[in-house]
């Protein structure tokens, strides 16, 4: 079976909206769109190519009038009014913002080390302004977004190269020999000096089958980084930023930093020096089956 990147997808279209709009984003649902039920209201169509592994995927985001104006209305911080129609601004808001989500959902793929989804990256062929029922993608999605309390649609169009890597969200799984089933970064244990498992017994919690699969993984190279805080801005102050400006983060001085590895947040510590260099102190984590759960396994 191919790796399924429809959580990813999910993840990074709500992540990098509430980046970008400074409001709450969620994905209520992903349902088959069926374009007879849609109104006479014009969408913004924007096309994306994927490249990853030996395939090259086409997207197509259709973004209606009343979502696209509301994301441009957001974009530049809730000033003025809100425009009723789709004009050169507000495609071009729209464009950067599904450009930032592709990009997003690349980087985070790409964290993951699928085997069958390597050095993936994204580019945007161009947009459009078309009326929502002359969509003709075979495969297109509804995405019933929640943004800021308000329900806004968007639809996505997929080609057929790119469906069963979606599976949770076409429904559609592959078999052929060529896709590889998942295999999501695992977590490196700790060894002691004879190279066994630790007290922290993870032969124990697993069953002997299992124990003996993961060791076979233990000297896969994982990604450590310590996360110091975040903070949403808009993209107008990002872009008046310049040297010595001072970006203040929303974690306090006080609280814990995060520990991620490849991306996925494993526990918590706090810095130290050691001789010189910056190092982590874990304060809190968990024992190491929880932390085969975190990362997937």
């Amino acid at each position: 079976m191919a790796s399924d990147l429809s959580s990813f997808l999910k993840d990074e279209l709500a992540n990098t909206l509430e980046q970008l709009l400074s409001k709450s984003v969620s994905i209520d649902s992903v349902s088959e769109l069926d374009v007879d039920s849609l109104g006479d209201s014009q969408c913004i169509d924007v096309s994306v190519k994927f490249d990853f592994s030996d395939i090259s995927s086409n997207w197509n985001f259709f973004v209606p009038t009343v979502t696209a104006t509301k994301f441009e209305y957001f974009m530049l911080g809730g000033m003025g009014d809100l425009k009723e129609h789709i004009d050169d601004e507000i495609t071009d808001a729209v464009n950067e913002i599904i450009s930032n989500i592709c990009g997003s959902l690349c980087t985070t793929v790409n964290a993951q080390s699928f085997p069958d989804v390597s050095s993936i990256k994204s580019e945007l062929q161009g947009s459009s302004i078309k009326d929502c029922k002359e969509l003709d993608i075979e495969r297109k999605f509804f995405f019933d977004l929640t943004l800021d309390g308000e329900k806004l649609p968007v639809y996505i169009g997929f080609d057929e190269l790119i469906v069963p890597y979606l599976s949770q969200i076409t429904g559609v799984e592959s078999s052929s020999p060529d896709a590889i089933s998942p295999i999501e970064t695992p977590s490196a244990p700790v060894l002691n000096s004879s190279g066994s498992s630790s007290d922290l017994g993870i032969s124990s919690l697993l069953s002997e089958d299992a124990a003996q699969n993961l060791q076979l993984l233990f000297d896969i190279k994982l990604r450590l980084s310590v996360r110091l805080g975040t903070k949403n801005f808009l993209l107008k102050d990002i872009l008046r930023w310049d040297l010595g400006e001072i970006i203040e983060l929303e974690q306090m001085v006080n609280e814990p930093l995060e520990i991620l590895v490849n991306g996925v947040k494993i526990g918590e510590g706090e810095a130290v020096i050691v001789e010189g260099k910056f190092g982590l102190k874990v304060k809190n984590i968990g024992n190491s089956l929880t932390r085969l759960n975190q990362l997937g396994l």
